[in-house]
């Protein structure tokens, strides 16, 4: 999950894609398109406060090693999460794109940052499959401690 929250901070921060048309250059980040100087352009607000949450989830989820149930469903929660970014990011790229079509000359770049949700979507997947299997391993070593009251003596 350290791996999630650290691909997912760098989806924060980085550019998701890059635009430009007889308007000038633009970049889509979590929270704004921006023009060249840094000017926000358009707020994309909403994909921001998904990808934050995305990014802080994990992060508390790995203090909850005690609590196995609770973790797995927040990992799944997680990963409802970064399918939600990541169709955000569609959204918001289209809504970008659409803004630069009407022009006679433009271009539009996909950033490898674009791709890290689905990344990160695999490695949730991975530790909430590890989360489940400890969880099984206690159920059973719980069940091999505990005698049935018949075969007491």
């Amino acid at each position: 999950m350290l791996i999630v929250t650290a691909l997912m901070a760098v989806t924060l921060f980085a550019p998701l894609a890059w635009f430009a048309g007889e308007a000038g250059e633009f970049g889509l980040y979590a929270f704004s398109l921006k023009t060249a100087a840094g000017e926000a352009v358009q707020p994309t607000v909403y994909m921001g406060v998904v990808l934050a949450l995305a990014c802080v989830l994990p992060f508390i989820t790995i203090f909850l090693f005690k609590r196995r149930l609770l973790q797995l469903r927040l990992c799944v929660v997680e990963m409802v999460l970064l399918v939600g970014s990541a169709v955000m990011e569609g959204v918001y790229y289209f809504l970008s794109y659409r803004v630069f079509a009407e022009q006679t000359f433009h271009t539009q770049v996909l950033k490898p940052a674009v791709v890290l949700p689905l990344v990160c979507l695999l490695f949730a997947y991975l530790a909430a499959r590890a989360v489940f299997r400890d969880e099984l391993m206690a159920a059973v070593s719980y069940t091999h401690l505990t005698l049935p009251t018949s075969d007491r003596v």
